[in-house]
């Protein structure tokens, strides 16, 4: 996870599709209601943030809707890393325990997220419950799966190494199983991180009021393409700064991750 410096390569692939996009929508190629220029959508974002020219219903609402997003997505975050993080060491590292748990466990990951919807509305309930059910279940399954497979990859060697010198029971958790897994859950809380911005969405479409997901919706039942890509440029923003927020805590966590002996 080594901190990377500004490459202007990737800027080339975005310039190009601003590009085309301008292009199609200057010209006429696709109507203005399916998608509008780069000029009216920028419009469009600044009055979502501060309100200036009313463009919308939703103008100078974004960070409150944000705000109330961001909540879900952490908390539901949070409960899938209290819940992915324990069961990953264990059945990582305890073999019967891994026999009980995964085959179980990899039933439930089979089923799309969509497909819990409806059951999640049932036991749930339309709102805050269901949307943070579906992020945490989304969350859960990359962080377990990438820390169970963190703990079982840490060599013999290294353990036994360690019991040499003295480390036994947390101690030797904490001072060689959880620095050598690390790179490993850390690829997992990142994967885990995105997911729940995806899942977000899907959870606030079903009836909360407050949300970037619930923008979403309503623009679209009004026609307003307009809001529903601003919604979506807020989320993409909102998930890439919450992801090098996640590894810069990944990086002051581990010390070899800090070194860049290893990138997640």
């Amino acid at each position: 996870m080594k901190t990377r410096k500004f490459d202007p390569v990737g800027w080339i692939v975005p310039i190009l599709v601003i590009a085309v996009w301008w292009a199609v929508t200057r010209f006429g190629i696709v109507a203005p209601y399916q998608l509008p220029s780069p000029q009216t959508l920028a419009r469009v974002l600044v009055d979502f943030a501060t309100g200036w020219y009313g463009l919308t219903p939703y103008a100078g609402t974004m960070f409150l809707h944000l705000w109330h997003s961001l909540y879900r997505v952490l908390t539901g975050f949070a409960l899938a890393v209290v819940l992915g993080l324990p069961l990953g060491f264990a059945t990582g590292r305890v073999r019967l325990l891994r026999r009980l748990f995964d085959p179980f466990l990899g039933l439930i990951r089979s089923v799309p997220g969509i497909g819990w919807l409806p059951i999640a509305i049932v036991w749930f309930g339309v709102g805050e419950g269901n949307t943070r059910f579906l992020i945490t279940l989304a969350a859960f399954f990359p962080i377990y799966l990438n820390t169970m497979q963190g703990a079982a990859g840490v060599p013999d060697l290294t353990v036994r190494a360690g019991r040499m010198l003295g480390a036994r029971g947390l101690t030797l958790f904490a001072t060689v199983i959880f620095p050598a897994a690390f790179s490993q859950i850390a690829v997992g809380l990142r994967l885990g991180l995105g997911v729940a911005w995806a899942y977000l969405v899907l959870g606030e479409v079903t009836g909360v009021t407050e949300g970037l997901g619930a923008v979403m919706t309503d623009g679209r039942m009004l026609g307003q393409v307009d809001i529903v890509l601003a919604a979506m440029i807020v989320i993409a923003i909102a998930g890439k700064l919450t992801d090098w927020l996640l590894c810069a805590l990944c990086r002051c966590i581990s010390p070899t991750v800090r070194k860049g002996g290893r990138n997640a």
